[in-house]
């Protein structure tokens, strides 16, 4: 099973940009989808994009146009690059594959 490692999480102002990694402890290459999820303080867990094997990609309607998900199969990492962040992206972030999950990255979107 492989194990994943989020970070670049933290805190930024409205507008501002993040980009979040998640590390693979083996070749993420033909393991299938990785996604990005994210849970707000008292709300349920929510799918934010995900990327194929093929690198096709996938976004939920409130984060296109403003976040990207891409991959980097020499370094077994997947990168969410996040812009035009608004309070509401507020929320700790998981990285998912196949049924691994990290441990999260906590993003805090405020003035």
């Amino acid at each position: 099973q492989v194990q994943l490692v989020e970070s670049g999480g933290g805190l930024v102002q409205p507008g501002g940009s993040l980009r979040l990694s998640c590390a693979a402890s083996r070749s993420i290459l033909n393991i299938g989808s990785t996604y990005w999820y994210r849970q707000a303080p008292g709300q349920g867990r929510e799918w934010v994009a995900f990327i194929t094997n093929d690198g096709s990609t996938i976004y939920k309607d409130s984060v296109k146009g403003r976040f990207t998900i891409s991959r980097d199969n020499a370094k077994n990492t997947v990168y969410l690059q996040m812009n035009s962040l608004k309070p509401e992206d507020t929320a700790i972030y998981y990285c998912n594959s196949q049924t691994s999950w990290g441990q999260g990255t906590q993003v805090t979107v405020s003035s």
